[in-house]
């Protein structure tokens, strides 16, 4: 049996779905409108941006509520690599589509008020300005950011849009233009898992994690309240200075990997969750390699396990 070194008990038209699903990634980056320095709270840096509307996209939701995309561009935030029509198709078509990643940065959803007076919903979605204009120049680029786009928003806030969207032709947005706070640091890929975990010490293999890595809003006051949940933290070997640190926490109310966000230092793990189910802010007795930290999510026990191989003695 493994030694318990840290231990806490609280009560508390060629795009497939699947395809599009692997190649979304939500980038931690951008400012545009206001630029404000770096910010941290919970050891967690974030940048507040106001971002700069350019088109406004109309869709309605699997239920026909009314829905607006307010498409915005940001100099900070990442361009994809620059790649023509037929060399997306060889992508496309490849064995390892995920070579080929949009960063994007998808606000909070924020009700609003249409032309005749109905309430709606409106999201805030950031790109490289470059890539809006390769975007505007050719259809297939369009049809496939606007698809991963839509499977973006779906993903992160458990809804279902049509595709049937529309480009509105005098508006830029819908709504008034609200703040995101933008994480500036990466954070480990969480890799979801239908089975139990293995005994062993998950190896880290970056073709098989989840590529959706989601850029969440900083609501401190919401994060205070989040119950902490059940975790207890062993190394490995259990005797003398470790190879690793592998952390069980147990997240009973969580459904899937996408809606955790999981943040790792070099002696520090913050866990948030969508809709703050819980928040986990710890400090660890070993330095890590931060690099190389894993974290795969076991959707039969509802258990995270993050694997950290520690820094050597020096």
């Amino acid at each position: 049996m493994a030694e318990t070194i840290l231990d806490q008990d609280n009560a508390g038209d060629q795009l497939s779905d699947d395809l599009l699903r692997r190649l979304l990634l939500n980038t931690p980056s951008g400012t545009d409108g206001v630029d404000r320095p770096q910010q941290t709270s919970g050891g967690t840096p974030y940048t507040t941006i106001v971002p700069a509307p350019v088109m406004c996209l109309k869709t309605r939701t699997d239920t026909g509520e009314k829905v607006f995309i307010n498409l915005c561009e940001s100099e900070n935030v990442p361009e994809p690599k620059d790649i023509t029509d037929d060399e997306l198709l060889q992508v496309l078509d490849s064995e390892d589509p995920s070579q080929f990643r949009i960063p994007m940065s998808i606000g909070e959803p924020h009700a609003e008020i249409d032309k005749s007076g109905s309430g709606c919903t409106a999201y805030d979605v950031v790109i490289n300005p470059k890539f809006m204009g390769k975007m505007k120049k050719s259809e297939l680029f369009k049809t496939f950011f606007l698809t991963i786009m839509c499977e973006g928003i779906e993903s992160k806030y458990d809804t279902l849009l049509k595709r049937d969207w529309v480009v509105l032709k005098n508006r830029k947005c819908v709504g008034k233009m609200t703040e995101q706070h933008i994480r500036t640091k990466s954070k480990p890929l969480i890799m979801d898992m239908d089975n139990g975990a293995p005994d062993q010490l998950p190896a880290v293999q970056p073709e098989k994690r989840n590529l959706i890595e989601e850029v969440q809003q900083h609501e401190e006051d919401l994060m205070k309240r989040a119950p902490e949940p059940k975790f207890t933290i062993i190394q490995e070997p259990t005797e003398g200075h470790p190879d690793f640190l592998v952390a069980e926490i147990h997240l009973p109310n969580i459904k899937t990997a996408q809606s955790l966000t999981l943040d790792i230092g070099e002696d520090h793990l913050v866990l948030m969750t969508r809709s703050h189910v819980y928040h986990l802010d710890i400090f660890l007795p070993f330095n890590l390699i931060t690099d190389d930290c894993g974290a795969q999510f076991d959707r039969a026990t509802k258990v995270l396990t993050v694997t950290m191989p520690v820094q050597t003695e020096s």
